[in-house]
Parts: C-alpha cells; structure tokens; sequence
C-alpha cells in the first residue's frame, strides 16, 4: 500500500531524519507533539505490527531504544511514551508500521484514556488460555 511514510523513505517528500538502517527510516513528526517527537516507521510498507516479519519488528525497537536515548539527552523530558499503534481502532493513523518516540513533560496536556475493567483472576486465565503463540 502506498502512503506518506512511503514516499518520505523513497525521499519524494522531504523530512527531518533521524537515523536509518536497513529495516528502519526515522524521522521527526511533522506534528510535534512535543519537541523531539520521532516516527519510526518500518523500510518495508507492512500496514500493521503483526504482518511485519520479526526481524523488522526487532530492528525498529532496537532503533527506538537508541532514538529514546538520544531524544532524552537533547530534549530533558520529564518522561517518554513509546506508542505503536495498528487500525484505525487501535489509534493507527497512517496505514504503514510505525511507532512514536515522544518526549514528555509534567502537564504538557497530552492525554490516554484507558478505562480499565478489572475481570478476575478466572477470567484472565481464561483470556491466557485463548492465546496461542505459534
């Protein structure tokens, strides 16, 4: 699938960079949430973490460990977010692996609603349970 993340990794749109390798294309957030606010998006276009391959998904936290690193040397936040997203009801908004590197800082007005629901224990075992991992 063709999108925005697409054509800044073939340089057709201009950005900021941060770091590449041969899996990973970062770049500063044209929409700053905070300043030191990076992307980092997968080379390859896979649309969602759990079509990438796991070497891409190592590579890109490898590559978000090291730009978080940097990003609080340069900009002192007061705390970081690592968010990666996937469909538009996960939060997703460009259709291309990515995640966010965000510095953050005490009452800087970004916000997560995360309404918890508390099942019991037996419930949670059976969720576990549900889970297969191949």
């Amino acid at each position: 699938m063709e999108t925005v993340f697409s054509k800044i990794i073939r340089g057709e749109i201009p950005c900021a960079k941060v770091y590449e390798d041969d899996h990973v294309y970062a770049f500063m957030d044209a929409g700053q949430v905070n300043p030191g606010h990076v992307l980092v998006a997968s080379k390859q276009p896979y649309e969602t973490l759990m079509q990438a391959d796991e070497e891409t998904a190592m590579a890109m936290m490898r590559a978000a460990h090291k730009i978080a690193r940097a990003v609080a040397a340069a900009f002192k936040p007061d705390g970081m977010t690592i968010l990666q997203a996937n469909k538009p009801a996960g939060w997703q908004t460009v259709p291309h692996l990515h995640l966010h590197v965000l510095p953050r800082y005490n009452d800087d007005g970004v916000g997560l609603i995360w309404p918890r629901k508390d099942p019991s224990l037996g419930i949670l075992r059976e969720y576990a349970g549900r889970i297969r991992l191949d």
